[in-house]
């Protein structure tokens, strides 16, 4: 069962401002979003067989407290579930300095050989 922590400071780039999903210098959901993911990109890894990669397929996840700049944001992924090549992970994201929880929920990514997604993208 795949694991993974990741750590992220919030910058100018990773406001809701700077990444249009608002108007406020507070972490930006988007950006929250992409850090959870990977972290189940890292969770996920270790297991994945040569020439294999995973994509994202649903994400359910509630942005529970905002972060302001400068703010330290502790992203984690823990396997859930395995089924064959889909793998669900929960995902939760705590503020550094306190533990206070920023979001929480669900992450699906589905193993694919990379070469054959590509392929069949850019026919």
């Amino acid at each position: 069962m795949g694991e993974a922590t990741l750590r992220f400071t919030v910058s100018e780039d990773d406001t809701a401002r700077a990444v249009g999903s608002g108007s406020l210098e507070v972490l930006g959901t988007p950006r929250l979003l992409a850090w959870l993911e990977a972290a189940t990109c890292a969770a996920v890894e270790e297991s994945l067989p040569a020439g294999a990669t995973s994509v994202g397929t649903r994400v359910q996840v509630e942005h529970l407290a905002a972060s302001p700049v400068g703010a330290q944001v502790e992203v984690s992924a823990s396997t859930a579930y395995v089924d064959g090549r889909l793998h669900r992970f929960t995902v939760a994201a705590r503020h550094v300095h306190d533990g206070k929880v920023v979001a929480s929920g669900e992450v699906t990514r589905v193993v694919v050989d990379a070469e054959r997604f590509m392929a069949r993208v850019q026919s």
